[in-house]
């Protein structure tokens, strides 16, 4: 799992060069535009440390945020299950929280919280939120009713039992929702940075785009990708291990 996302990262970003300098180079177009391989390799050797303390930051934001957008998700999942008033209500009220865009809520977000770690967060929480949260309402909704059954006809049916034969059943879909929503948690956190942080490879983007420096950009691009590749690839194996694990009982 997680070689086989490193190597379709690779495939992926060596096509986009590719795509790149073969414009590069039949537009005849200046280094200034687009950077030569020499120029690249130079500014990745120059770059690359603290561009990789840049990533950490980031991924570590995107991690915590991901975190908090699952258990959110499940939270409010578990208590929407029911088609009762409550479990509808519950639902309008988390549909309704995402009916406004990111962008702008945002600029609120950083002017009650500033341009910090908790900003970051937020924003991250917030745009990975929403598709958990409708794979999870949809699993917790659905009825397991072969297995489900049973345990009403002999009496043994509770709601935390019921909410983990769904969950099991389902555990595949739960894991590529989590493991998807890796990018949009990095995503958030990322355009968090870029739009008014100061950290983060978000913030490091945004001063090589007002540089006009393209090849620190795909520096930076590069770094985002393999780490996320990696963060997904460990997720994936997480998921199977837990399958499997719970499987076994």
């Amino acid at each position: 799992m997680l070689h086989r996302r490193i190597y379709q990262f690779f495939i992926i970003y060596l096509l986009g060069l590719l795509v790149l300098f073969s414009v590069k180079y039949l537009l005849d177009l200046s280094d200034y535009v687009i950077p030569g391989l020499e120029d690249l390799a130079q500014t990745f050797r120059t770059v690359f440390l603290r561009y990789v303390s840049d990533v950490v930051d980031t991924i570590s934001v995107a991690v915590i945020g991901q975190v908090i957008s699952v258990f959110m998700a499940i939270v409010v999942g578990v208590l929407g299950r029911q088609t009762t008033w409550f479990g509808s209500f519950i639902k309008v009220a988390a549909y309704n929280v995402q009916a406004y865009p990111i962008v702008a809520i945002a600029p609120i977000i950083f002017i009650l919280f500033g341009d910090g770690f908790l900003s970051r967060l937020l924003i991250a929480a917030m745009i990975c939120y929403f598709p958990i949260l409708l794979s999870v309402i949809s699993i917790m909704s659905e009825p397991v009713h072969d297995i489900e059954h049973f345990y009403r006809v002999t009496g043994r049916m509770r709601w935390q039992l019921e909410v983990k034969i769904r969950a099991f059943e389902n555990l595949n879909k739960l894991t590529t929702v989590i493991s998807g929503s890796a990018t949009l948690a990095m995503a958030g956190t990322i355009v968090a940075e870029f739009i008014a942080a100061n950290a983060g490879i978000g913030y490091s983007i945004r001063i090589a785009l007002y540089q006009s420096d393209l090849a620190k950009i795909l520096t930076a691009l590069f770094l985002i990708g393999i780490t996320l590749s990696v963060y997904q690839g460990l997720l994936e194996i997480a998921g199977y291990l837990v399958k499997k694990g719970w499987a076994s009982h």
